[in-house]
């Protein structure tokens, strides 16, 4: 009988071969059938990290106005973080946007340009109020413990759509509050895990996948060599210890390297986009330059075949001087936003791509420090565009105060099981078996939201 290690010993061709399936797209990322037609190819999910207030953004709460200075005339839930104060009326202004005149505030005045196509979600609750759970659980589905992220279940039940590029990036992300759990596979297959381009601390002109870069004096056909001469070492070892996901998604990652140094520099290469795509994004100012490249560097990795790609900012945390913070963070990321939903509808990626906004909560309507705002989990607002789903529309609503969803209420589970749906993806079926129990990103729970999509 001929297993596997005295095949590759008999066979010249059999390392050739087992990189040939790499090369043709054979491996676990090539492209996988959806459980049905997908509205959606892609992900593009900005992260507002800390937490950006729902009342004074997309919110819009005339009686909280009208009450600055009251006491929260219903039951609240329990404050986490400090004693809470009286109700606070929003420091911004509001005014109706588009055709569907929804209300925006003056933070985000560009965004709210094309609110027509954007789907505001003003009843999303969560399980926690704190920064951490919370993070991990719109992450991951999990605040209590470490699971794949949304962008590895996306990975794993799709794969990707460029054999030369990781199917999963995040861009500048922090590694505070769950930190690489955030972008963890978990127990699925260490290939699905997300590939961080830098950190937060990283400013985005920086941020390299400087690993990739091969050495000047070594040519690539000694490269090649070199990585057929581990495969072969990596899986004899294979036939001896039997199945091993971790050594198996390293040898992945070899050959995903060598083929990512020609085409990840390219696309992370900005200097052949025209300058009016730049200022789009914002990339003409300082304020918003950063986020700016991010947003400009996301469209370029979704327009490559990259199937998840987060990119993140913060730190909306305003305890205190949330007029001030919340006005110069609105600043950064408003025409980025903007510049990234117009670029995609240019394109005509805007409809296969799905982009989403929001942070691990939002705040109280209640004051709290000096003019800030506590956590609330309990009703929160992101919003949706793209991807199938309709745009100009308003979804679910808080009270009167903006404090707890009371209306056609979405938990993060659901969320996640509509993103799934509109990628194709059935949140039930969508399983990993580990320890004789079937695991999927939605847990037990969660429903996809009908109502919103095209």
């Amino acid at each position: 009988m001929i297993n596997r290690r005295n095949f590759l010993k008999t066979s010249a061709a059999g390392t050739a071969a087992l990189a040939g399936n790499q090369l043709f797209g054979n491996g676990p990322m090539a492209p996988k059938a959806p459980h049905h037609a997908p509205k959606a190819k892609r992900v593009i999910f900005m992260f507002m990290h800390g937490g950006p207030s729902q009342v004074d953004t997309f919110d819009y709460k005339p009686l909280l106005q009208k009450s600055h200075g009251k006491e929260y005339p219903l039951t609240g839930p329990r404050i986490v973080s400090a004693k809470t104060g009286k109700l606070m009326a929003s420091p911004f202004s509001f005014k109706q946007y588009g055709e569907s005149g929804i209300h925006v505030s003056e933070l985000y005045q560009e965004t709210a340009k094309h609110i027509d196509d954007i789907c505001v979600i003003n009843s999303m609750n969560g399980t926690n109020s704190r920064h951490g759970s919370a993070l991990l659980e719109l992450h991951c589905g999990s605040d209590t413990f470490v699971r794949p992220s949304m962008g590895s279940w996306i990975t794993y039940g799709l794969g990707s759509e460029n054999q030369s590029l990781p199917g999963y990036i995040t861009i500048c992300p922090g590694l505070g509050h769950g930190g690489v759990n955030a972008w963890s596979s978990s127990f699925l297959p260490a290939h699905y895990q997300g590939t961080p381009i830098g950190y937060s601390s990283v400013k985005a002109k920086d941020a390299k996948i400087g690993f990739i870069k091969n050495h000047s004096s070594l040519p690539m056909n000694l490269q090649r060599q070199e990585l057929d001469l581990i495969r072969r070492m990596n899986t004899e070892h294979l036939d001896i210890t039997g199945p091993d996901t971790n050594l198996e998604s390293r040898i992945e990652s070899f050959e995903l390297a060598y083929k990512m140094q020609d085409v990840a520099p390219q696309v992370q290469d900005l200097s052949s986009e025209p300058e009016y795509i730049k200022n789009m994004y914002g990339m003409d100012r300082r304020s918003t330059e950063n986020f700016g490249r991010q947003c400009l560097m996301a469209r370029r990795f979704a327009e490559s075949g990259v199937r998840f790609i987060q990119v993140s900012h913060g730190y909306w945390d305003q305890h205190s001087n949330l007029e001030g913070k919340h006005r110069q963070l609105a600043a950064e990321t408003d025409k980025p936003i903007a510049g990234l939903l117009q670029d995609l509808k240019m394109r005509g990626m805007l409809e296969d791509t799905l982009v989403v906004w929001g942070g691990e909560f939002g705040r109280t309507p209640t004051t709290q420090g000096t003019n800030g705002r506590d956590h609330n989990n309990v009703g929160y607002t992101m919003w949706m565009a793209g991807g199938g789903i309709k745009g100009g529309l308003r979804y679910g609503a808080t009270d009167d105060y903006g404090w707890f969803a009371t209306e056609n209420k979405v938990h993060i589970h659901d969320l996640h099981a509509t993103m799934l749906w509109q990628l194709g993806m059935d949140h039930l079926k969508l399983t990993y078996n580990v320890g004789g129990r079937d695991f999927r990103l939605t847990d037990v729970y969660g429903h996809v939201v009908n109502d919103i999509i095209a």
